[in-house]
């Protein structure tokens, strides 16, 4: 069947027998803001292409959500599909990849025929070479990563060698220029980081094999510390050189303060141009699809792995919070798919949808395994079966947690929580303290809570949230 655009269109709820299953690019970004994608017109100074282009060929979500508002836990539940509760998961103090019992979307994907590629940043947790959160640990055939566990969950954008290693001494942590791996072995790299993930993964894509692929694209674009840009593209947009953290010019913590948000100057410009020059790789990575003869028939998913920083100057508007908090601007993203032969373009659709979703999603279209997944297939609903999607969603980092159901979200944060401490000091973040309860239909923004005036909705978001974390325990439980 062939759409009015020319563009042919497939209805399908798996690969089928006797066709080729369809190529999967998942491209996750890092603390991209929920406001910074220029379709959405709301900063003239955002450009973002690529991302619009998928947006206008593709299927927007509007109200996707992550499964925690750190980058650790999301990006573990993201490729397990399943709540990261499940294996005790919950912050960047006990965040773990999940174990073989929970087979990662690659190691479900290869078992049915796929060749797997893994390109960019990997941080499930603390961290090493060999450990089950690497990438050829996990499923994947190629890969080319950073193991951000290793560095205060960053890579550096232009320095990853041994030569930086030794001229940054002790903040080569801090500062994250340790080399980088290719299937597990260390590979040099003094080279800005966005071109090189996305050349990688060019070269996957481009590799001549008859099997179908999943790319997985993790760029550490647009994570702070964004002014580490190549010196034409700091010259082009006029911008200052700031230097990185070396010991002996200050304590870490007091640079690191005047690094971030509000005290860096140009901060806002050096983030929108890493995310500019992300957006570039992106669309060479649509346009090598499409010179291939492969667009029409590859599932493209963009994300990122939590809302935007504040500290790095992400944009979150209309959405109040920001990364650490359970406030809509930590946990609600950009999510747009991409499938021409399948699903519609253009267009918005409304209702939950998690990052848990893109595993299920997937495997549906691969007839793949489903079973153990906490995602739901979101075919039917990207292609505008509004009944297909879930009415709740859970979030639980031990100090905090949030519960939505349909319209309402009910949310807790430990009062005095060190972690709330931390987060207001260090990231200059407001997480909120006790309960609180949103009519996101009324209040999309969360301005007002309501949790006194509606006590028959928080008594059933409290029982709502009990059941689930009993399943949750009883899952920990068994894995124990």
């Amino acid at each position: 069947m062939t759409r009015s655009d020319g563009r042919r269109e497939v209805e399908r709820e798996g690969a089928g027998p006797n066709r080729r299953p369809p190529n999967i690019l998942l491209i996750v970004s890092d603390d991209h803001g929920y406001a910074d994608r220029s379709h959405l017109g709301l900063d003239p100074d955002v450009r973002t292409p690529s991302l619009d282009r998928l947006a206008a060929e593709g299927v927007a979500c509007d109200e996707a959500y992550v499964t925690a508002p750190v980058c650790s836990p999301s990006r573990a539940g993201l490729i397990a599909g399943a709540y990261q509760q499940r294996w005790g998961a919950h912050w960047f103090d006990d965040s773990s990849m999940a174990g073989p019992e929970h087979p990662s979307l690659a190691e479900r994907l290869r078992d049915v025929g796929y060749r797997t590629g893994y390109y960019g940043k990997v941080h499930y947790g603390a961290e090493r070479e060999g450990d089950r959160g690497a990438p050829p640990q996990h499923g994947f055939d190629d890969s080319f990563y950073g193991l951000a566990g290793q560095s205060m969950g960053r890579l550096n954008y232009l320095h990853h060698s041994d030569a930086a290693v030794a001229d940054y001494g002790d903040a080569a942590k801090a500062m994250a220029v340790q080399p980088m791996s290719a299937g597990g072995e260390p590979v040099e790299v003094e080279r800005f980081l966005t071109d090189e993930i996305a050349d990688r993964a060019a070269a996957f894509i481009a590799q001549d094999d008859d099997r179908p692929f999943f790319a997985m694209v993790a760029f550490n674009a647009v994570h702070n510390f964004c002014w580490q840009l190549p010196d034409e593209e700091l010259e082009a947009r006029g911008l200052p050189r700031f230097e990185d953290w070396y010991p002996g010019a200050s304590e870490y913590l007091d640079w690191y303060d005047g690094a971030i948000s509000p005290n860096l100057p140009n901060g806002r410009a050096y983030y929108l141009a890493q995310l500019e020059l992300m957006d570039r790789r992106i669309g060479r990575l649509l346009d090598l699809l499409d010179e291939r003869g492969e667009g029409d028939d590859t599932i493209v998913v963009y994300t990122t792995d939590n809302g935007g920083s504040h500290c790095n100057y992400g944009v979150n508007a209309p959405l109040r919070g920001s990364k650490y908090t359970l406030y809509e601007g930590g946990v609600r993203v950009p999510f747009l798919v991409r499938w021409p032969a399948a699903l519609p373009g253009g267009v918005v659709r409304d209702g939950l949808v998690s990052s848990m979703d893109i595993a299920a999603t997937a495997l549906a279209a691969a007839d793949g395994d489903l079973d153990g997944l906490d995602g739901r297939d979101l075919l039917a609903f990207l292609r505008g079966d509004h009944g297909a999607v879930r009415d709740e969603l859970h979030w639980d980092c031990g100090w905090q947690w949030s519960v939505r159901r349909d319209r309402w979200k009910l949310s807790w944060v430990e009062p005095s929580s060190p972690h709330a401490e931390e987060i207001r000091r260090v990231e200059h973040t407001e997480p909120g303290d006790g309960f609180r309860l949103a009519d996101l239909a009324a209040d999309p923004a969360e301005q007002h809570d309501v949790h006194d005036d509606r006590p028959e909705v928080v008594a059933e978001l409290l029982a709502a949230r009990a059941a689930w974390r009993a399943e949750m325990d009883r899952s920990s439980a068994r894995r124990g």
